[in-house]
Formats: structure tokens, C-alpha cells, sequence
């Protein structure tokens, strides 16, 4: 049996044998959406839970966040228009009133050739002023604290303007339960402190992927979102070859509740039985553009593997490890057991919980990675370097009835008992 795997921005051939004992998990199909761009005016027209844009006084400035590019929002697609709907909604409104604000959350700042690579030249030459977000350096804004004790500080450009409005994708996040909603700006355009106390949560029972109804960490992220007035969001739900099946447009909370179920009807599988082996690709890029990014479709991966079971991670991470704090702090250890004994110790910090989250796999199951990173940053990192197609074969060759199940998208595929 011949299979072809998503690896970066191409694709990894493995061979298995014919005898082999193989389960095919792909994601679930959606028609797509013929236009984008008509169903983005259509759900403008129909936002849901808010007044359409055109019956709202013009605010005096406009902030539009925006995702990074380790998330494929179709930015180039759907920005000009909906930029072009605001400009229309309030035909007084200068370009330079309007802030789009590129977030990341803790990722790097974006730098001129990151902004370069996301947005549509029109956007970069249009006279709007861009503010590429930096979760440490960046001036804040301050809007109290949540419920669940997590500061809320925002980035001033979009905290000060008087219409905020988010883009962003839905899809499964392995503690958050799915992304969408406000998480563009409670995230994406947060201060370092704020993610961090938000992630906290993640310790809980309820925190896991696919779940938003009883999720501390979203709910905590959607109660930050009213904190802040976030007016308006667009969320895109895509299909793993990032094509649009959703969209939806209004107040964040209803865009998050209404593309969650949408995404569950692509991204969610029903486990009978656990598998001896899991082979799994993040998507390729960006999914898999670096270490930190990949850490997702290991740990989704995971769920569907008995205990003490295998996993192939096919990870390429052009982008390296992906994150200097992380990486720092991981090289500290010998063992994940000695690093989750720290962790537990000291409690939660970004960069840190990465490792936590890597280690608690690691400790439990044995996993090779195949990926263009050297065997020594990876060993850094307590992960092994195999050639993918070698540790297959030696797998099998030492179990051959192991039950294998083949995940193609492992970053957003998630499982259910």
C-alpha cells in the first residue's frame, strides 16, 4: 500500500504492507463555497446577534485583527472586501483610521517580509495604518479581569479604537477546545501576561479539543472578548485543503458556537478501539512550518493510540523549533519525567507548557519524528529523529499485526470515545 502524506509544502510517499492492518483517517467533506466573497456580503447583510454595518453610527477609528502567518486565514481573498465593505458602510472613514493589527500571540513579532507574505499589496500601499503585534513590547490597553482572575491587556491599537472587529479561522485546538470567536484579540493581540494566566486553565479536565461548551479556557477568552467590546468578527471554517466550507460574520461568541458544529462535521471521528500505531501528518505547511506549531498533531495524534503504544510525527518545520523560550528551557532536561517533576513544581509559563505538553506524550507513548530538523536540536528537544519509511518498516517488521491508523490532517483531526 502506497499513502502520500501532506510534509511541508509537498508531500512524504510511504509504502506499507498489503497485509498491513491500516485504518485511513481523513477529514470529512463539505461542499465549499463556490464564491467566498459572496457569502462574505451575504453574512454581513445577516450578521449574527449584531446589527448589520450599515446600521451602525461610523465609529472614528477601526481595528481590524488579523492572523499571522501560521494560520491560513485567506486574508489576501477576504480583507479587501470586507475593508472595502467598511469604507462603504461609512464613506467618511479615512484608510489611515483604520488599524489592521497582525497578531500572533507569543509568536515573533512579523516583520516587514511576514507582512509582505499575508497581506494583499493593495492593504500594504491603501493608506491603513498596520501594527504588527508584540506581545512583550507593544503598548497595552487595560480591560479589568475576567472572572477566572486572567488581566486583560490588549493591544492599544486595538483597544483604543472605537470598532473592533476580528478575523479568523474555527477549527480544533487541543486545549482551547476550537479556535474563532475573539481569540484573535484575547490571543493573537494579547500581552504575554494575559495568555499566560488564560492558559493556565489548560490543567483542567474540560480543556480539551472540540469542546467550547464547558472549556475554562475558552470561556474565559470569550468572557475577555466582551471585556474588551470586541464589535464584530468573521470566522472562516476551511477543509484541510484550505478551502472555505464555512463563514460567518456578526457577534464573536454566535460565529464561535455556529462554526464549531461545522467544523465537528469535519474534523471529528468517532474511536471504537484505540491503535497500536499512529502515522500522522500535522497538514503540511503552516501546520507544520515549525516544532512549537507541530507539538498540535502529536498530541491530537495521541488520542487515538493505546497506551504505550507508536506514533510517527511527520513534521518538515521549515521555521526551526519555532520558539526561543521554549526551546531554552526544554534543553534543561534529560528525560520528559524530569521535566514535567519541574513543571509541576513551578507551575505554568509559556514556553514551558510547550514542553509540558510534549513530554506528557512522550512519556507515555514511543514516538519517532521524521522532519527536516537536525537529530541534535531534536534530541535537545527529548524527541528522536527516524526516517520515516525506516521506522515503519522496523515497526511492523517486529509487530506486524499492529492495527496502524494513518491520520492526514493530525493537527485538527480529533477523536471522540
Amino acid at each position: 500500500m502506497e499513502i502520500e502524506l501532506k510534509y511541508g509544502e509537498g508531500h512524504l510517499k510511504l509504502s506499507l504492507p498489503d497485509t498491513a492492518r491500516v485504518t485511513l483517517m481523513r477529514s470529512g467533506e463539505l461542499p465549499i463555497l463556490a464564491d467566498p466573497v459572496a457569502a462574505l456580503h451575504a453574512a454581513l447583510d445577516a450578521p449574527l446577534g449584531v446589527p448589520p454595518l450599515e446600521e451602525r453610527p461610523r465609529p472614528k477609528t477601526v481595528a481590524v485583527a488579523v492572523p499571522d502567518e501560521t494560520r491560513p486565514f485567506p486574508l489576501k481573498l477576504l480583507l479587501p472586501p470586507f475593508l472595502a465593505r467598511l469604507r462603504s458602510a461609512w464613506p467618511a472613514l479615512e484608510p489611515e483610521n483604520i488599524r489592521i493589527v497582525v497578531g500572533g500571540g507569543l509568536h515573533p513579532q512579523p516583520d516587514s517580509a511576514q507582512l509582505a507574505r499575508i497581506l494583499p499589496p493593495e492593504v500594504l500601499t491603501g493608506g491603513y495604518t498596520i501594527v504588527p503585534h508584540d506581545a512583550e513590547r507593544s503598548t497595552m490597553s487595560m480591560f479589568g479581569s475576567t472572572s477566572r482572575g486572567t488581566m486583560v491587556m490588549i493591544n492599544a491599537a486595538v483597544g483604543t479604537a472605537e470598532f473592533k472587529a476580528v478575523l479568523g479561522m474555527i477549527d480544533p485546538h487541543q486545549f482551547v477546545g476550537m479556535t474563532g470567536g475573539s481569540k484573535g484579540v484575547t490571543i493573537g493581540c494579547a500581552a504575554k501576561a494575559t495568555i499566560e494566566h488564560n492558559h493556565r486553565l489548560m490543567y483542567s479536565p474540560q480543556a480539551f479539543v472540540g469542546n467550547v461548551d464547558d472549556n475554562p479556557v475558552r470561556q474565559d477568552l470569550n468572557e475577555a472578548g466582551q471585556l474588551v467590546g470586541i464589535d464584530f468578527a468573521v470566522n472562516v471554517v476551511l477543509n484541510p485543503l484550505k478551502q472555505v466550507v464555512g463563514l460567518l460574520a456578526g457577534e464573536p461568541v454566535s460565529c464561535l458556537t455556529a462554526g464549531s458544529r461545522i467544523a465537528a462535521k469535519i474534523y471529528s471521528r468517532t474511536l471504537d478501539e484505540p491503535y497500536d500505531i499512529a502515522v500522522c501528518s500535522c497538514g503540511g505547511y503552516p501546520k507544520d512550518i515549525c516544532l512549537y506549531q507541530a507539538q498540535k498533531g502529536l498530541n491530537l495524534a495521541s488520542r487515538c493510540v493505546r497506551p504505550g503504544g507508536r506514533i510517527l510525527l511527520l513534521a518538515a518545520c521549515p521555521q526551526g523549533v519555532g520558539d526561543d523560550c521554549y526551546y531554552e528551557y526544554v534543553q534543561r532536561f534529560k528525560t520528559p519525567e524530569e521535566q514535567m517533576e519541574e513543571f509541576a513544581r513551578n507551575g505554568f509559563r509559556m514556553g514551558a507548557h510547550k514542553a509540558f505538553l510534549f513530554s506528557r506524550t512522550i512519556s507515555r507513548y514511543d514516538v519517532a519524528v521524521h522532519s527536516e530538523l537536525d537529530a541534535e536540536t531534536l534530541g535537545r528537544c527529548l524527541l528522536r529523529k527516524r526516517d520515516a519509511q525506516t521506522i515503519l518498516d522496523a515497526w511492523l517488521a517486529e509487530r506486524p499485526d499492529d492495527r496502524v491508523a494513518v491520520i492526514f490532517n493530525a493537527n485538527t483531526l480529533y477523536f471522540q470515545s
